[in-house]
Formats: structure tokens, sequence, C-alpha cells
């Protein structure tokens, strides 16, 4: 089997999202799976691209909605109205709330109560799940070990999302002792000076392969640790990983999981960069689970890595996190406004070129 994945274009600096297309099969018997869809613009961008490459009449084996953010979400719903779609693999928060009403702060909810205030915070997806249900497509919960395509999540667990839906920005307010003594409670990641005046004010440092300044403890949010992680071992041991806004909690899952089922891992030949290469959602420790440890100075490049990046967004990529990805093996490339294609064994496409690997930068960016 081959297996090509593309990441397209999206968004703006305030809202990057995803959008992913990966093909596989053989030149002319293949099958097509969407992973997010970015915002509105990004959808419709998705279905154009769809159309263009593969006919009017394309059809979608699988889409994947890695976790809720409308970033990732609100582009599936242009790729539902226009384009056949067989499977819908998504959370849907209102029908997986009453498993975790012992989780909530307020202790009276009903199964009822609980599933009509969590759909009303989110609209969005509500709006993709009637979608889906009226066109025929079917939902699935994508959880750890269930196939998609090639593809095997592995993370989350039916158990972890249970734990992580309370703590939620859109679900009423959890019950930080019970989740916190089961052992999965996120401490909030507290959102100060935007931005634009980060940018501004950003501070620089010298970084060399032999220093690292990328550290342990980061810490994003339980919609971010929620994320799908999809992995694939494609023939002649082409492995995959797609990550969605995963966090180190939800790598350290996949981690766990990887290693219990014989999924072998610092062997892939290409992977996602989390969260558009923000430095919040990854540390040394478990990018050398991942990837293996840093690599001498000057080794060959082990396995490709893209990030999905605006054009106009100077803080992202985050240099320090391209480069803890260059010393482990990754020959790293940027969508900063570009198609970016890895082939997989598939032909070589028409209208694309080579570009160069982003190199490792001497430079990086200082922790506040």
């Amino acid at each position: 089997m081959k297996c090509e994945i593309e990441f397209l274009p999206v968004g703006s600096k305030s809202r990057p999202g995803d959008s992913i297309v990966a093909r596989y099969g053989e030149e002319g018997d293949f099958r097509l799976m969407v992973v997010d869809g970015g915002m509105v613009e990004s959808g419709q961008a998705l279905v154009r691209h769809l159309r263009k490459q593969y006919g009017n009449d394309v059809s979608v084996e699988h889409a994947v909605l890695t976790h809720a953010d409308a970033d990732h979400a609100s582009g599936l719903r242009e790729l539902l109205n226009e384009i056949q779609v067989e499977h819908l693999w998504m959370h849907v928060p209102w029908l997986l709330a009453p498993k975790a009403l012992h989780l909530f702060e307020k202790k009276d909810w009903d199964e009822r109560a609980i599933r009509n205030v969590v759909r009303k915070e989110y609209d969005i997806l509500a709006e993709l799940f009637d979608l889906a249900t009226k066109a025929g497509t079917r939902i699935h919960y994508p959880f750890q070990g269930n196939n998609i395509g090639p593809f095997t999540v592995l993370s989350p667990s039916s158990e972890q999302y249970t734990y992580l839906l309370p703590q939620f920005d859109k679900t009423p307010a959890p019950d930080e002792k019970a989740i916190e003594e089961a052992g999965f409670w996120i401490e909030p990641v507290i959102r100060g000076i935007s931005e634009d005046v980060l940018e501004d004010a950003q501070q620089w440092i010298d970084e060399t392969w032999s220093t690292e300044h990328l550290r342990d403890g980061a810490r994003t949010s339980p919609s971010n640790e929620s994320s799908v992680i999809l992995y694939a071992n494609i023939a002649s041991n082409r492995r995959i990983q797609l990550t969605g806004d995963a966090g180190v909690k939800a790598l350290s899952w996949a981690v766990q999981y990887a290693k219990a089922s014989g999924f072998p891992l610092r062997s892939f030949s290409f992977v996602q960069i989390p969260h558009h290469g923000s430095r919040s959602n990854v540390g040394p420790t478990v990018l050398n689970e991942l990837f293996g440890p840093i690599l001498p100075e000057g080794s060959q490049s082990k396995f490709t890595a893209y990030v999905s990046a605006p054009a106009d967004d100077a803080t992202h990529p985050r240099k320090m996190v391209l480069n803890a990805f260059v010393r482990r093996g990754g020959r790293v490339y940027a969508t900063q406004g570009k198609s970016r294609v890895h082939c997989g064994g598939f032909e070589w496409r028409k209208g694309y070129s080579k570009v160069e690997a982003i190199p490792l930068s001497p430079v990086v960016e200082e922790y506040d």
C-alpha cells in the first residue's frame, strides 16, 4: 500500500487550524481520508481541491475531527455539505457527557440535562453531527485502538476522554478533586499577553546543535489533549503519525499505548508536528520517546516532519520546536500559505515542485 499525506494551507494567525488529505492504496485504486477542515474558508478550499484533483464525483471514505476546536471543525461542515463522506469520526461531547456525570462540580445533573447544556455550547459540532446524520454518513467515536483506514488511534482512550471532558472550556465546572485523585487533572493554562504583543517584544537567544533550549513541563488545554493521534504502519515499514493539537500528556498516552501494542516508535517516515509548532505541546523527553535522542551533528535525516502554520504568523512555528525535530532526524517543512505533499510511494503530482527543508536555526525564541 502507498500512503500520500497532503497538508493544505489553512487559516490566519488568529485561527491557524489544520486540513489534511490522506490518499492510500495504489495509483488506480485508492481511498481518501480527510483529517480536520480548518475554518469555513479552509473547508471551501478543501472541497475545491478534492474536486480538482479527483473529479467532481469524488468521495471520502473517512473524515476525522481530531478535537472540538472551531479552527479544526468548521471547515468539515463544507465537506459534508458538498462531498459524499462514508464515515465521520468525531467525539460527540453531549452524548459522551453522561459517562462523566460524577466528574462535574454540580452533582444533580441528569443525563438529559447535561446533554442539552453541552450540545448548546458545541453548535459547530452539533451542525456537523446533524449534517452527517442527514447524509447517511456513519458516525463513530475515534478512541484508542480503533482502526480508521490504514491508521490506528493511539490516543485518547474512552477513559481518558471521560476525564478530560469536564475540564473543557465549554462544559460545566469540573469536580477538580475527583479528577485529580484519578490522575487526570490538567492545570489550567493562564493566557496573558496577546501573541501580537509577544511578537513585538520577542527576545532571541543563540542555539546550536548541542544546546537545546526546549524544556519539559509544557502545558496545553484539555481540549487539545483530547486530540486524536493516528498511527499507520504502511507496507515496507513506512510509519506515519498525525497528532492534531495534542500536548505532552496525550503524546505520552500514545507512547504508552504504542509500546503496549507492539507498535514500533523511533522509526517513522512521516510525522505531524503538533499544534502549529507550539512549544506548549512538546518537550525533549516525549520527543526522545517518539523519535529517539538527539543525533550526532551531521547525521542523515531519518523522517519527514510537516507543520501547519499560517503565512502571516511570525510566532508559529516556534524555531526551538523545529530545531528539536531537526536534531532528532527530521526533515522539517512548514505550510505557511502553501500545500505540502508527502508522496508516500505515489507518483509525483503535476504542478508541485520540491522545496528545501528548514535548516537548524541559529537563534530561537527566549522563554517569557
